[in-house]
This record gives structure tokens, sequence and C-alpha cells, in this order.
């Protein structure tokens, strides 16, 4: 039977140096992300849309990406899996906290440390005599940050499309017809949302992943083990290997709902047109950036229905919420629902306040 869903077979290593070690998609992404940011701002920065000077831009920007990398990491372990604080190996990077690989960053830490680094930048910077320069309110680098940082998360959840993680529902189980819009992600097989297999399926997939265990694998481990290996053939192997290897997959494996790329579209596509728009104007600061906590707020709600709850969803975070789901919503809708109440309250407060307006983009007409 010819099934309509494409089986991923994306390899999330850009370049391998060992089994577990090399440049990763997830990584260029957050690269690139801060460099069109950066340019971006600059180019703000040059027609007087934003104060942070143009000759501090990118200075702003690696405390803006130090704090969303440290803010995305403290935030997956608090929230998700708070384990990973007293998990140590004696291989490089050694603690849990800083092994990436596992379970990655969470987009609101992230937020809450782009918030504490906004505040540091606009403290303005000192030049050779001390004089201090760019300093402007904390809500108006939330603005500038605000009009760049979809373009960030817009290339984070293609990286998690690439690498397969953060699974859709399923459209259609293994080795039924599905729509053509479906992928097929092997990976689920190494998660806890792998669906259920028939006798003669469940034979099929032990069969290949034997076949591809060595002797020195844990026994306790080796089904992990082998199919990782099997994935890797699929992702990076031979081409005739590979497409063996996916003809035997393709059978076993359910057809889900893309949501990383339904994600892409509402945090990335969406809230850059939204802001921007609001943006065609001088807006007292904050309008920008309440307008953009509610536009992610109420994307990410959405598409959280089409998206299965983290695969680490342990139940030992701080918010340590009794099911992946509590009332209904995971997580990071509760997150986003939040969100979405502080860019209205936001919107409300600076709205009231008044004061000076910046930025604006679009020419008044004569």
């Amino acid at each position: 039977m010819t099934l309509a869903a494409w089986l991923h077979d994306l390899n999330p290593f850009v370049v391998r140096f060992t089994e577990t070690f090399g440049i990763r998609w997830y990584a260029i992404s957050y690269i690139l992300g801060a460099i069109i940011a950066g340019l971006m701002m600059h180019r703000m920065a040059k027609k007087g849309l934003i104060r942070i000077p143009p000759d501090r831009v990118f200075d702003a920007i690696i405390l803006l990406a130090l704090g969303m990398i440290v803010g995305g990491r403290l935030g997956y372990v608090l929230i998700y899996q708070t384990s990973l604080l007293w998990s140590f190996e004696p291989t490089f990077p050694f603690w849990g906290l800083l092994m990436i690989n596992r379970g990655g960053m969470a987009s609101h830490g992230g937020m809450i440390g782009v918030i504490i680094a906004a505040w540091r930048v606009s403290k303005g910077f000192k030049d050779e005599d001390g004089v201090v320069h760019g300093a402007c309110p904390p809500l108006h680098v939330m603005d500038a940050l605000a009009l760049t940082a979809p373009v960030g998360l817009f290339l984070g959840r293609i990286a998690n499309f690439i690498n397969g993680e953060l699974l859709g529902r399923i459209v259609a189980m293994p080795g039924k017809p599905a729509p053509w819009w479906a992928v097929k992600f092997p990976q689920e097989h190494l998660t806890r949302h792998a669906p259920p297999l028939t006798e003669q399926q469940q034979l099929e997939l032990g069969r290949l992943a034997m076949e591809h265990s060595l002797p020195n694998d844990p026994e306790n481990h080796w089904f992990e083990l082998a199919y990782q290996r099997v994935l890797d053939l699929l992702q990076s192997g031979p081409r005739e290997k590979a497409h063996e290897i996916a003809a035997r997959l393709e059978p076993l494996v359910s057809a889900r709902h893309p949501s990383q790329l339904y994600q892409a579209f509402a945090e990335g596509v969406v809230t850059l047109a939204v802001v921007w728009f609001v943006f065609r104007k001088p807006r007292v600061p904050g309008v920008v950036g309440g307008w953009f906590l509610i536009t992610y707020g109420v994307g990410r709600v959405i598409t959280e229905l089409w998206r299965l709850p983290d695969d680490q969803f342990t139940g030992t975070g701080f918010f340590d919420l009794s099911s992946p789901r509590p009332m209904g919503l995971s997580r990071g809708q509760w997150l986003s629902t939040f969100m979405i109440v502080a860019g209205i309250v936001m919107l409300v407060t600076v709205t009231r306040r008044g004061g000076e307006k910046l930025g604006g983009w679009a020419k008044p007409k004569d």
C-alpha cells in the first residue's frame, strides 16, 4: 500500500563529529536568528526608529541572546524537568543543566531572560569617556526585540521540525492511509507518544532494531540504542540503505499533524506581521511588546491543540500540575494564557500612562 504521508528523514546535524556531538540545525537557528535580529535592529537604529545607538546594536544583541539562552534553558529545567539540576555524567558537558540535547529550551523561560537583558540594555552603553549613550525605557528595548524576535521563533520551530521533536497529534495509525499533508516521524518510537502497534508490526519493529543492535548494548537500553542507529542510517546512511530502512519503517510509523510548522507560522509569520503593523505609527513604549505577548500567546494556545504535551513531562517542575493537560490545557497553553493577560495589562497600563511616542516606520501622508 502506498501511503500519502511523508516519512521524516531529515538529519538534525549539519556536521557530525561523533555519534552524539556535532553542529546541529537547532544551534544554527539560534545563531541565524541572532544575526538577522541584529541586522534588523541596526537598520532601525540608523533610521532613528529605536534609541539603541547603531554602533552598540550588536552589543545589545549579545546581551539579549545570552538572556534568551540562559532563560530558555533554565526555564525548561525549572518548568519541565528539575531532575536535570542534579543529573551528572562523566562525559562533557557533565551537568544535566548544560545538556541542551536533553529537552532543549523553553520559549517562555527565554522570554523572561530576554526581559532581564532588556532592562540591562535600557541602561545604555558607556563610551571611552564614560558618557552613557542609548539610555531609554526598558519597554522601548522590549518593543525593539518584539519586532525582531518572531524571526528567531520561526527558525526555532523549523529546527524543531528538522529534529523530529515536539510531535503533533496522530491523524492515521501505522499502516493506514494518511492525508498528503501529514508527516510520519520515526522518532516517535523513542518517546512515550509511540502509537500502539499490531503484533505483526511489533515483531517487525523489534526485528529491525535487533539487526542493528551491538553485543555490548545494555540489556535495559538495547532498543533505544539500536533504533537510534536505524534513524542514523535513515537520515545520513548510504542512499540504498536509507531507502531500504524507509520502506521498512513507513508502515510502522503513524502519520501526525506537523505541529512544528503550524507553530512556526503562528509564532513567526503571524506575530511578525502583527507587530510590524502596530509599529507603522509611533507608539508609547510597551504597546508593541504588549501586542507581541497577546499575538504570540493566542497563536501558541491555538496551535498546541494539535501538539502533544512535551515528552519530557515528569510532573517534577516548579509548575507541578497533576497532569500534562490540567483542565484540558497543556503547560505551554497555561503559560501562554498568562502571557495574553500580561499583554492586555501592559497595553492598558502604558496607554493610560501615556508618554513620548517612539518609532513608526510608515511615512506620514501629505
